[in-house]
């Protein structure tokens, strides 16, 4: 009867209108915590495909992903190292310091949530795009962000402007006439 009771309490509460959805208003902790539960529980239960063989510590696939993650707009929200975030994304729910997060996520986590973004937050789906960012951008953005943490400000530039080896995802990295986005490879 108590159960009932407070699933009755809870759908008044939230069809009736009275859950504040603004994205400027905080969510209590309680839902805060709810929905990351949620999330996290829906992402390890899908992030099930394997990384490329060579994809950790290496330097060329690190240097693409730091190019392709300009490149495809993760900066936009996200900012880099010594880049800030564009201002509209202050109103977004907030995103991620990636700087912080990705030492808490797998590599296969990573590449789920970039591949098929996650609903009412403003992560959008890079498979959704028209036409799709390739698996191996989206790893080479993985290999980057696995970096991030340690990456400087300086290497990041350097990135951008010469590639480690000779070698960037096919048809990125600067004076390349594709540029590096979805359908461009």
């Amino acid at each position: 009867m108590l159960a009932m009771l407070i699933g009755a309490g809870a759908a008044v509460f939230f069809f009736g209108g009275f859950f504040d959805v603004a994205a400027n208003h905080p969510d209590p902790e309680v839902v805060n915590w709810a929905l990351v539960q949620i999330r996290m529980a829906s992402i390890r239960r899908r992030a099930t495909v394997q990384p490329p063989v060579g994809f950790v510590d290496n330097a060329a696939m690190v240097q693409a992903g730091a190019v392709a993650y300009a490149r495809i707009g993760c900066a936009n929200c996200h900012g880099e190292p010594g880049v800030d975030s564009a201002t509209f994304s202050e109103g977004l729910n907030p995103p991620p310091d990636l700087r912080k997060v990705v030492n808490h996520r797998t590599p296969e986590e990573l590449f789920w949530v970039i591949k098929h973004g996650i609903k009412m937050t403003a992560m959008p789906s890079f498979e959704a795009d028209r036409p799709p960012v390739p698996n191996h951008t989206i790893w080479a953005v993985v290999a980057y962000l696995n970096e991030l943490s340690r990456v400087s400000d300086a290497n990041f530039k350097a990135w951008n402007e010469t590639p480690i080896g000779g070698n960037w995802v096919s048809g990125c990295g600067p004076g390349r006439a594709s540029g590096c986005g979805p359908g461009r490879e």
